[in-house]
Formats: structure tokens, C-alpha cells, sequence
């Protein structure tokens, strides 16, 4: 199996990459209406100009998981190195030779758990920028339309030439990329990830507010991320809901799986053999019990009738 998820995480890294570095897939063209106000918003620049540098975005996204669950995973441990499911507790993970401790493993699975989602929600994000192929609140900024050749000297009209635009052709596929918001979902992704994973490991043993205000704080900076976009004029309000969305729903449902799957093998029991040797042997224990109790009442059988008759 370990083999397997690794081929499933290298085939959803490359998906990602043909999505995000290569122009094997185009977003849709839409046509748009002659000096639209929703799309006349000034030219933001690139991301390196705006509050929130993109180096600074993504260092946290890429970086800050991994120190967080590390160091989570270390305080876990300190706290139940007594603990017997610590003491014994050694996985083979490939063949009879490599045995790892338990602290490596949870936090390898947890961050595993975490790159996969990473780039399914830049996948999700990128697949619906090509689909729907919304413009950004400047994308008349950037795309410069001649209004005389188009004929737009009076009433709003629709343009859906595909060559009506004459700004830079790199700002304006740009421009037509942004729904859903990428930044705003992978941000949100992150900060939910981390704050149900310290909520779910961690629980009331950091104290009764360490756990809820570190999982708030994340979150708002998520949030003030997207908040960001929108002043910045880089996307709409609807851009950022959905990017929102799609990082939130992804982030939560990984990790009450892998929160489940953890309870179920590596917490109810010390391995999966003795998960299946409790599972086979509580059938046993079952019987052995009925047979207990039907002997305990043929013992006690005949005294009661001899006080009746």
C-alpha cells in the first residue's frame, strides 16, 4: 500500500504541474460588455507589488505545516513517552528490516496526508479557473480594447472577439484566471488543516485555550488573506467564497480521515496485526463468556429445585 500512495501523490504532483507551469490547458475565453464598471478597476501589478508577497504566501503554506506538525508531534510524544502504546508500539514499513517510532510515522502520515490535499485543492482551483475562465475586477486594464474598433462609442455592448484585446497577452491570461481564488484557497486550506489537527491531537491536554486560540488565529490570517485580495482589486468577493470553500471542504475532510484511520489503527490498538488479533478474538471471548454463564447456572439449577420441591 505504501507503494501504491506513492504513485497516487507522484500522479497528482504532475496534474498540478501541467496545470500550473505549462500551457497544455487554456481557460475559456469570455467576451465581456464595453466599459463594464465591475472589470475598469486599476491595474493591481504583478503579486510581487502587492501587501502580501507571494514568497510570504507560500512559505507559510509550504513551511508552516511542517514545523507545526513536527513540533505538535514532539510535544505529543514527551507527554506519553510512559505510555506502553509509545513503548511497544514499532511499525514495519517496508519488509522485516525497517522499523520506524511512532512520533516519525505520525508525523509522516499527517503531512503525507497534507501534500496530497495541497495539490488536489490547486488542482480543484485550477480546473475551475480553466473552466470558467472569469475576469478579474482589471481585466479592462490589462487588456486595453480598442472601444472605436469595437464599436463601443455609445451603449454597452457585448464584446466576445477574441482578438479585442491589445494589452500584454501574459497579464491578460492572467487576468482571465481567477475564479476561484488560489491563494484564497490554499491559505484556507492550510489554516483549517492545522487548527483541526492540533484541535483533534492535541485536544485539552495544551490547556483550554492554547488549542482554540492558536486554531483562531490561523484562521484569521486566512481570511485577512482573502479580504486582501478583494481591496487589492486582484478578485471579487465570489472569487474568494469559492476558493474559500473549495480549501476549507478539502482540508476538513482529510483530516477527520486521516484522524479516523489513526483512532482506528494506531490508537484502539499498538498495530494493525493486533487490531485483526482483537478483532478475531472477541468472538472468542464472546463464547467463552456464554459458556461461563450457562455453567454458572446449571451449578446453581439444582439447588433451586431442591428448595422448591
Amino acid at each position: 500500500m505504501l507503494y501504491f500512495q506513492v504513485v497516487i501523490l507522484a500522479a497528482v504532483v504532475m496534474l498540478a504541474y501541467y496545470c500550473e507551469f505549462t500551457d497544455t490547458f487554456s481557460p475559456a475565453e469570455q467576451g465581456f460588455i464595453c466599459r463594464d464598471p465591475a472589470l475598469t478597476k486599476p491595474d493591481p501589478g504583478p503579486e510581487q507589488d502587492g501587501r502580501i508577497q507571494p514568497v510570504i504566501l507560500y512559505s507559510v503554506v509550504g513551511g508552516l505545516p511542517v514545523v507545526l506538525i513536527s513540533g505538535v508531534e514532539i510535544i505529543i510524544f514527551l507527554l506519553h513517552h510512559n505510555s506502553n502504546l509509545y513503548d511497544t508500539e514499532n511499525v514495519v514499513m517496508m519488509g522485516d528490516c525497517c522499523y520506524v517510532n511512532p512520533m516519525v510515522r505520525r508525523t509522516f502520515q499527517f503531512l503525507g496526508v497534507y501534500v496530497f490535499g495541497l495539490f488536489v485543492t490547486d488542482i480543484f482551483v485550477n480546473a475551475g479557473q480553466l473552466i470558467t475562465g472569469s475576469l478579474a475586477p482589471h481585466f479592462l486594464s490589462v487588456c486595453r480594447p480598442n472601444y472605436t474598433a469595437l464599436g463601443c462609442q455609445g451603449a454597452a455592448q457585448f464584446v466576445s472577439q477574441t482578438d479585442a484585446c491589445t494589452g500584454d497577452p501574459d497579464d491578460i491570461m492572467r487576468a482571465r484566471k481567477t475564479f476561484p481564488s488560489k491563494e484564497a484557497a490554499l491559505s484556507l486550506y492550510t489554516a483549517v488543516y492545522l487548527a483541526m489537527y492540533i484541535m483533534s491531537c492535541v485536544g485539552s491536554q495544551a490547556g483550554c485555550l492554547t488549542g482554540p486560540v492558536l486554531s483562531l488565529s490561523l484562521v484569521s490570517l486566512a481570511l485577512l488573506i482573502g479580504i486582501n485580495r478583494v481591496a487589492e482589486y486582484r478578485n471579487h468577493w465570489t472569487d474568494v467564497i469559492a476558493g474559500q470553500a473549495i480549501g476549507g471542504a478539502i482540508a476538513v475532510f482529510l483530516v477527520v480521515f486521516v484522524v479516523q484511520y489513526f483512532r482506528k489503527y494506531h490508537v484502539l490498538s499498538h498495530s494493525p496485526s493486533d487490531a485483526e488479533t482483537a478483532d478475531t478474538d472477541e468472538p472468542t471471548r464472546s463464547k467463552a463468556a456464554m459458556q461461563t454463564s450457562d455453567k454458572h447456572a446449571v451449578a446453581q439449577s439444582p439447588g433451586s429445585f431442591s428448595e422448591v420441591t
